[in-house]
């Protein structure tokens, strides 16, 4: 995959397809011809003993043009020697003229069989290819379909083989990534992926059933608008020349919360330090100086110990980010950080604590966001400052609602940045730009399932924004670096772990 790799929604594809045929630069035909092409291509490379003599296949058609990719899919395993069943459902008369098309091109080499779920599960074959639906799907799929999929599955393990879907499996949202198949599940070995790829193959349920995805190229230009699959963040190396010194690369300042509860600012700060932040300083109460005093080296210390102390450190324009929330409280102490940090402008990481005072209406905090913010919730988090948009995701995501389209009214709502943590992070902006980094499939990360991961990514955030990064781009570099970083480290990673995979992670940047 390239980097910042786009994913349309199943509208936005539609149109880019229908104003490419329409502009005569290309037909609907030769669009279908080079995704089958390039389908047993992807197929070929995820397996090299495919490519190295002739299998056999059954391949699913459906009743539109996934379907009419299944048949070009057929026809070009057939011409490379495959024994090649292939198995309709739906009536031709009623595909488009293409999938027609493709149809009869494969009945002149073979039967069409009729679709069966119980046909499906006594076959032997080493490859089943699922090309009954493809984007756009909105409902629960019907009774036949769920069969034929859990069929295909048990046929394919029962012979060794492989199931693969053509672009999505056809039982999931192209858009939110949402299962419409009911209580009925399969397990996709690969999900041969038209360009541009969809939203939901990086979101929702579709990741949990899905062992990879292989991009497949058609020649669609890049849309406008599209959400962007981050790749390696760029600019990540410091700047080098005879003024250049600790403040020309910011300086972030961590609020810790009181004595004992000081770990996970400790933490931030050392992400901020090791992504680059010239300085870092934990703003600690005076009762818990002494335990940040014991555990700190090359971070800064500082009393803070309630608002009025905040204002005075940052009478020091040096300050040039804020990370506030990791540890911090939700008591009038930590209300009155949050308030003193807003009211002063500077960019600010708002994480944990610092999100559950702003969700308090009764504190008035949410209105003073700014531009400068970047808010860094989970999805219970989010929940509790945008009920309503966690409740759509929750019942909307059928019909295609994501955590993408979340994120993006929720900045919109905010006046800023959201970053919306799991395995699929969302970076939104308020004025729409979306972005999302996976950590799935070939870059999962499962250890990052572990207390105080989040407080290095919003150490991480605070340290890029010390240095100049823009609250997205910065949550979106954070986002990169910390599955970097995880990575890295592998199984058995603690929190702590994390900054110090940092080096090694940015030194490969630089290569």
């Amino acid at each position: 995959m390239t980097e910042s790799e786009p994913l349309v929604t199943a509208a936005q594809m539609r149109a880019l397809e229908g104003a490419e045929i329409a502009s005569g630069r290309v037909s609907g035909w030769t669009l279908m011809e080079r995704a089958g092409a390039g389908i047993v291509e992807a197929i070929l490379r995820a397996w090299p003993a495919f490519a190295a003599r002739p299998h056999s296949a059954v391949v699913l058609c459906g009743p539109g043009n996934n379907g009419g990719d299944g048949f070009v899919v057929a026809r070009r395993l057939y011409g490379r020697g495959w024994r090649v069943r292939v198995l309709h459902w739906g009536a031709r008369e009623k595909m488009s003229e293409d999938a027609q098309a493709a149809h009869d091109r494969w009945a002149a080499l073979g039967p069409v069989e009729p679709m069966e779920p119980g046909r499906i599960a006594g076959l032997e074959a080493d490859l089943f290819v699922d090309a009954i639906f493809g984007t756009g799907l909105t409902r629960e799929v019907p009774d036949i379909v769920r069969a034929a999929l859990v069929a295909a599955r048990g046929a394919a393990d029962a012979a060794g083989g492989r199931l693969v879907a053509v672009d999505m499996p056809s039982w999931f949202s192209s858009d939110s990534g949402a299962h419409l198949g009911g209580g009925a599940r399969a397990r996709f070995d690969l999900v041969a992926a038209v360009r541009p790829m969809k939203l939901g193959q990086f979101t929702g349920d579709l990741p949990n059933d899905v062992a990879r995805v292989a991009p497949v190229e058609i020649g669609l230009p890049e849309p406008d608008g599209a959400v962007r699959l981050l790749g390696p963040p760029r600019g990540m190396a410091k700047r080098a020349g005879t003024h250049v010194h600790k403040y020309t690369h910011g300086h972030a300042l961590v609020l810790a919360g009181g004595a004992g509860r000081t770990g996970a600012a400790r933490l931030a700060a050392r992400a901020a330090l090791r992504v680059g932040a010239g300085l870092v300083t934990v703003g600690a109460p005076g009762p818990a100086l002494a335990e940040c005093a014991a555990q700190l080296t090359a971070v800064m210390l500082r009393e803070v110990g309630d608002g009025a102390a905040l204002e005075a450190a940052l009478e020091d324009r040096r300050l040039s980010a804020l990370c506030l929330g990791p540890g911090l409280g939700v008591d009038d102490r930590g209300a009155g950080l949050v308030e003193v940090a807003l009211a002063s402008g500077r960019p600010a990481v708002l994480d944990a604590d610092a999100l559950t005072l702003i969700a308090d209406p009764a504190r008035g905090l949410f209105r003073r966001l700014h531009g400068g913010c970047l808010l860094t919730p989970h999805m219970g988090e989010f929940a509790r400052l945008f009920p309503d948009l966690a409740d759509r995701v929750r019942t909307e995501a059928t019909q295609g609602f994501s955590r993408a389209d979340a994120a993006r009214e929720a900045a919109a709502r905010a006046g800023c940045a959201v970053l919306l943590k799991g395995a699929d992070t969302v970076v939104a902006e308020p004025e729409g730009r979306v972005a999302l980094n996976a950590a799935l499939y070939e870059r999962a990360a499962p250890w990052l399932a572990t207390a105080g991961a989040g407080d290095v990514l919003s150490g991480l955030a605070a340290g890029l924004m010390a240095r100049g990064f823009a609250p997205a781009e910065a949550g979106g570099a954070a986002a990169w670096l910390h599955v970097a970083a995880a990575r890295r480290v592998g199984p058995g990673l603690v929190a702590e772990d994390l900054p110090e995979a940092l080096p090694a992670v940015l030194a490969a940047l630089e290569r």
